[in-house]
């Protein structure tokens, strides 16, 4: 198996638990969480502008410190500047938020 095959069996953020294709589509683009409450899933940034890439996400999950509070991750180095399909960044944990 490629990278690319390893990276459609990743699951997207925001994805229902029984949908049939949690992963990610071929054109989109996607940053990698990593760390925290959400690590290794993906968020999908297609047609996000670098400003909004850079400026990080606090993300609404069940599994932060607070019931229905939010992880928060910010972008690493690697923020590309012209985001292509696939992974183009990783947003590291950086804590949580009520």
């Amino acid at each position: 198996m490629n990278g690319d095959e390893q990276l459609l069996r990743g699951r997207v953020y925001g994805c229902d638990h029984d949908d049939p294709n949690p992963g990610p589509l071929p054109a989109r683009t996607y940053a990698m969480l990593v760390g925290g409450p959400l690590d290794g899933l993906l968020l999908d940034i297609t047609g996000w502008t670098a400003e909004e890439v850079g400026g990080g996400v606090a993300l609404a999950t069940e599994l932060s410190r607070w019931p229905g509070g939010r992880a928060l991750y910010d972008p690493g180095a690697d923020v590309s500047r012209a985001p292509g399909p696939g992974v183009a960044c990783r947003f590291y944990y950086s804590g949580d938020t009520p």
